[in-house]
């Protein structure tokens, strides 16, 4: 049985939780990561947190692309200490920019991985593209209204997710601060 797209792959406490190091046992090769309150508050530069995070990946073997919804500046911003690949104005949950990122990092479907704080944005696209998805909570809960609005509507699908058979099968048991 397909999995509902809505639903992430795994669930983390946080970005800095995952254990990258399976997934690359795994083969997964390129990561696709969404900036703001998956990696730093909002609006938000690189914090050594971050730099430290790109740096272990790319010891460990990974490509990784920055895809946002946000601006040039912004991202730019962003990844100045970081140094990745990135696609800004995404319009995720567009397929566009997780293929631009796919082709900038020189991976495919079945070896990229999608990180982000957001089911209608990050993991609904990275879902519909036939990726691996990986949710973490948001690091900041203050954010803009129309992100609150969306949280709303990501509560019931966050619940159904947690009570079906695929959270059953998820390695978010693994993390103990997601509740």
């Amino acid at each position: 049985m397909k999995q509902n797209p809505f639903f992430p792959t795994e669930l983390v406490s946080s970005t800095y939780r995952i254990d990258f190091e399976r997934l690359y046992e795994e083969g997964y090769r390129g990561i696709i990561f969404d900036i703001d309150n998956t990696l730093v508050p909002h609006g938000a530069p690189a914090d050594q947190k971050a730099v430290r995070l790109f740096e272990r990946l790319k010891r460990i073997g990974f490509a990784c692309c920055l895809v946002s919804n946000n601006k040039k500046p912004r991202v730019d911003m962003f990844n100045k200490d970081i140094q990745v690949h990135s696609v800004y104005l995404a319009h995720k949950p567009l397929s566009g920019g997780y293929r631009r990122a796919m082709e900038k990092m020189g991976t495919n479907k079945e070896n990229t991985i999608v990180v982000g704080d957001q089911i209608f944005t990050d993991l609904w696209g990275g879902s519909f593209m036939g990726l691996k998805t990986i949710m973490v909570l948001p690091i900041n809960p203050k954010e803009e209204i129309q992100i609150v609005l969306k949280r709303f509507l990501e509560r019931p699908i966050l619940w159904m997710y947690r009570h079906s058979r695929a959270f059953s099968n998820a390695h978010e048991r693994k993390d103990p601060d997601v509740r």
